[in-house]
């Protein structure tokens, strides 16, 4: 057992179990996947949007002309929405690298604003084929799922266990000369 050494005063220390409570390998080899599944899929659409605005806009998601059925092409729109998909992209690859726990709550966060309305949009906006409607809805799914997969990378609290004390080690100066 090993006394927390952030205070000089000897009373008010806490011991602290130095056994790591953050997740396993496992766990951060999942996260990676999932952040790294976000990220292609996110290179994808936003890649594409940037580079070929037009196709995009009649092809996407690949020779089905989803977006064109929507509205008038608009360059300028079809050119930032790529950029947020793919500056999504880029914080998902720069998080499952390194599992820093605030790029992890900032990456799902970022998705999670994007994604729930994206998909929002499509479930009371169904394509026409049942089919296809299964799978836009799966993958626009994902966008919400995968980030908070990747989230679990890390853990939620102090990396050190507390230890229990006895309630005699509680009692300040006053109540240690009772007796």
């Amino acid at each position: 057992m090993m006394l927390d050494r952030r205070s000089a005063d000897p009373e008010a220390t806490t011991p602290h179990d130095d056994r790591p409570r953050g997740p396993g390998p496992a766990r951060r080899l999942v996260a990676r996947i999932a952040l790294c599944l976000l990220a292609v899929a996110g290179l994808y659409q936003g890649v594409w949007a940037q580079v070929g605005p037009r196709s995009f806009f009649e092809q996407f998601p690949g020779s089905r002309s989803w977006i064109a059925t929507d509205g008038p092409y608009n360059e300028h729109l079809v050119r930032d929405v790529g950029g947020l998909a793919t500056g999504l992209s880029v914080v998902a690859m720069v998080a499952a690298w390194s599992l820093a726990k605030a790029l992890l709550v900032a990456n799902a966060a970022g998705w999670l604003v994007y994604a729930m309305p994206h998909l929002g949009y499509h479930v009371a906006h169904p394509l026409d084929s049942a089919g296809m409607q299964a799978v836009n809805v799966l993958v626009l799914s994902s966008e919400v799922v995968l980030p908070v997969i990747g989230r679990l990378g890390t853990s939620w609290g102090d990396e050190r266990r507390p230890v229990a004390r006895s309630p005699r080690a509680h009692a300040g100066p006053a109540e240690a000369t009772r007796g």
